[in-house]
């Protein structure tokens, strides 16, 4: 790819090194050295709430340990290890984890939250210098059943005060929001009897109050989040919701589309069409949650993704071969276009995969399908700076191109950092006294 094609990825500096008086370090050996993408190369970090919080059982005795999406399962100390050892695969590729804030699942029983664990899920991915993303605030999917029957005025009150309890006893460690998920079809969805409590009260509401009670409650209990409007609903409709939400006066930082390609890759020109569409609103692009099976593709008659589940669906060797093929097309195509800020792939391996599909970029046996490492090679490979010897001039300048990102200066037992965060900069680094 060319620096036509991602030349808004990339940035040229002028470093110039001063010793402690502020004098010129000329004609100095130096190495620079890449240390993180200012792209948001994202995954979920659902599959290690667990080892995060050092939930170990013996798999011989039967018990069961709490998951964040509201299931128990048994945790076995080599299940650790081997969480441990995906661990490692993840940050070796990717800087910014989803967290499950799916309500459900978060608070069955009304009063009890699962706040502790999550937050040391959060820390756990902060410490490890990942960011973080709740996903999400509002959603009409997985609401717990206590809301079900409750009048619209108390669900919405219950509503607001979820949103204020985790945007806050989160603020330390959680950056950004799923303020709202698929509120196209929120008011009219439907999957049994009767509707729950969420649907209930957008279908009293509408869909843009819902829209502005989810921002505005996490907007004032914190300004400094990343708030987004996210949606799996690529037609006009969604952009309608956005111009009406927008005329509205609602403030929304970004915009989250979806897109699991279980029925096939949608190819560069659907891609750039959809974000060109997406883009008119000038607001920053997530491609919050992106997939692309390594298995048979699901039939292209399947409206609802969600009625094509299969007793297996196992991935394949031409399918991975695919699969490797198409996401670096897609990743390629999505930083080509400068809307797009993050991109998030929805799930590292095919263990739990949503839908049972062989979705993941690691089997289920654990070994990294081809996928993930010509992900990897883009990501820590060609879009990556490794360590790179330098020599001073006589005013102390060495010229950096690379990522937008943190990088490491060193030299004589020295080391600085500084960050490329713009096409063209100069930068001063000055050596501390010791």
């Amino acid at each position: 790819m060319t620096k036509a094609q991602l030349g808004h990825r990339f940035g040229d500096a002028v470093v110039r090194l001063l010793d402690p008086h502020g004098r010129p370090l000329a004609d100095h050996d130096v190495v620079v050295e890449q240390r993180a993408h200012a792209f948001s190369f994202g995954n979920i970090g659902f599959d290690f709430v667990a080892l995060a919080n050092g939930e170990t059982v013996p798999q011989a005795n039967g018990e069961t340990v709490p998951q964040a999406n509201g299931e128990t399962v048994p945790q076995a100390n080599g299940e650790t290890e081997a969480a441990a050892r995906l661990a490692d695969l993840w940050f070796d590729v990717f800087n910014t984890a989803t967290l499950p804030f799916y309500w459900a699942g978060f608070e069955p029983r009304r009063g009890r939250p699962d706040t502790a664990r999550l937050h040391r899920a959060a820390q756990w991915f902060t410490d490890h210098g990942s960011r973080v993303k709740g996903h999400p605030l509002v959603w009409h999917t997985l609401t717990p059943d206590w809301l079900r029957d409750l009048p619209a005025g108390e669900v919405e009150a219950a509503v607001r005060a979820r949103i204020r309890r985790e945007v806050a006893g989160f603020a330390d460690v959680i950056g950004a929001w799923d303020a709202i998920n698929e509120a196209v079809i929120m008011p009219v969805f439907s999957n049994e009897p009767h509707r729950n409590a969420i649907t209930r009260l957008a279908g009293e509401r509408g869909r843009v109050a819902m829209v502005r009670l989810a921002f505005e409650e996490a907007r004032a209990t914190d300004p400094r989040a990343t708030l987004l409007l996210n949606d799996f609903d690529m037609s006009e409709a969604y952009e309608s919701l956005i111009e009406a939400v927008l005329e509205a006066g609602i403030e929304v930082d970004a915009l989250g589309l979806q897109s699991h390609m279980h029925q096939g890759y949608w190819g560069e020109e659907r891609t750039l069409a959809v974000l060109e569409r997406f883009a008119r609103f000038g607001l920053p692009i997530h491609m919050s949650e992106t997939t692309l099976v390594s298995g048979d593709l699901m039939p292209p008659h399947i409206e609802d993704l969600n009625d094509y589940q299969l007793p297996s669906w196992p991935t394949t060797p031409d399918g991975e071969q695919r699969q490797a093929d198409e996401i670096v097309r897609h990743y390629r195509t999505l930083l080509a276009h400068p809307a797009v800020e993050a991109v998030t792939y929805w799930g590292l391996t095919d263990d739990g995969a949503w839908l049972g599909a062989p979705c993941g970029l690691v089997r289920t046996d654990g070994t990294p399908k081809p996928a993930y490492e010509a992900l990897r090679d883009l990501v820590k490979g060609e879009w990556w700076l490794p360590p790179t010897r330098l020599r001073t001039d006589g005013a102390g300048r060495v010229e950096v191109r690379g990522f937008l990102g943190d990088y490491e200066l060193r030299w004589a037992g020295h080391t600085a950092p500084f960050v490329l965060d713009a096409p063209e900069a100069e930068i001063t680094v000055t050596q501390s006294a010791r």
